[in-house]
C-alpha cells in the first residue's frame, strides 16, 4: 500500500507547479502607457435578394359563419396562384386570423350588430423579387384585398458582414493612429476588440398597398435598390 500512494503524492506536488505555470502565462501585461478606448463601424451595400409581404383576404357577411366560409374560399384562390406561381410551402406562413362583430352605434341607443369581418393574413416570402410585382397582380385578380410591404431583406448576408467586419477593424485601427498623431504619441499594441453588433439598416418601405387602390390597368413594380450592412466593434489601444 505505501508504494501505491507514494506516487500519488509525488504527481499531485509536481501538478501544483505546473498550473502555477500555466496561470503565469496568462496573465496580461500591465499598461505602462495611456489607454484609448474607440468605437467604429464598417458598412457594405448589397442589392436585396428577398422580398417578404403580408396579403390576406378581408370578408364581411351577416353571420360570422358566412363570413369564414368566404374567407376561406378566397383565401384557398389566393393560395393556389402562390403554389401556381413557383412558391414553395416552406415560404408561406399564416400570420393572423382574425373574426370580429361590426356594430352599428347610434347617440342614445344600444349597439346595433351589423355584421361580422373574418380576415385572414399569411407572409409571403419572394426569392425572386423580379417576379413579386406581377404574383402580387395575380393575387388580387384570384380574390387577395389586403397587401401590406414588402420587406426586403438580404437572404444569406454572412459574406458582406465578414466584409463589414474587416472595414471595422480597419477604421478602428486608423482612428488609433489619428488620436495618437493628434496627442505626440504612438500605438504600441491592441489591448482588445469587441463585436457590438452587425446588422442589415434597412431601406425606406418601398412599397405600402391595399388592393382596393390598385389600377386594374397598371402593373404592380417593386425596385429592390441597395441596403446597408454595418458591424460596429469595440476596440482598446495602448499608447506611449
Amino acid at each position: 500500500m505505501k508504494k501505491i500512494i507514494l506516487p500519488l503524492l509525488a504527481a499531485a506536488s509536481l501538478s501544483v507547479p505546473a498550473a502555477a505555470a500555466a496561470q503565469a502565462t496568462m496573465q496580461v501585461q500591465p499598461i505602462a502607457g495611456t489607454r484609448l478606448d474607440i468605437s467604429a463601424s464598417g458598412e457594405v451595400t448589397r442589392v436585396p435578394d428577398v422580398a417578404v409581404i403580408s396579403t390576406g383576404v378581408v370578408t364581411r357577411a351577416a353571420k360570422a359563419t358566412e363570413a369564414i366560409r368566404q374567407n376561406a374560399a378566397r383565401m384557398e384562390r389566393v393560395r393556389s396562384a402562390l403554389r401556381r406561381a413557383g412558391i414553395e410551402d416552406k415560404d408561406i406562413q399564416t400570420s393572423s386570423i382574425n373574426l370580429n362583430p361590426e356594430y352599428n352605434y347610434q347617440q342614445n341607443q344600444p349597439p346595433r350588430l351589423t355584421g361580422y369581418t373574418a380576415s385572414n393574413q399569411v407572409s409571403v416570402r419572394f426569392r425572386d423579387i423580379a417576379k413579386t410585382g406581377e404574383i402580387l397582380d395575380v393575387l388580387v385578380a384570384e380574390g387577395a384585398n389586403q397587401i401590406n410591404g414588402p420587406s426586403l431583406t438580404i437572404d444569406k448576408p454572412e459574406q458582406a458582414l465578414d466584409e463589414a467586419r474587416l472595414k471595422a477593424v480597419a477604421n478602428g485601427r486608423a482612428r488609433a493612429e489619428l488620436y495618437a498623431r493628434a496627442l505626440g504619441m504612438r500605438v504600441t499594441r491592441l489591448l482588445s476588440v469587441s463585436e457590438s453588433g452587425g446588422y442589415a439598416v434597412p431601406p425606406p418601405m418601398p412599397m405600402y398597398a391595399r388592393a382596393e387602390a390598385m389600377s386594374a390597368d397598371a402593373a404592380t413594380k417593386i425596385d429592390p435598390g441597395e441596403q446597408k450592412v454595418q458591424v460596429s466593434v469595440a476596440m482598446s489601444f495602448e499608447l506611449q
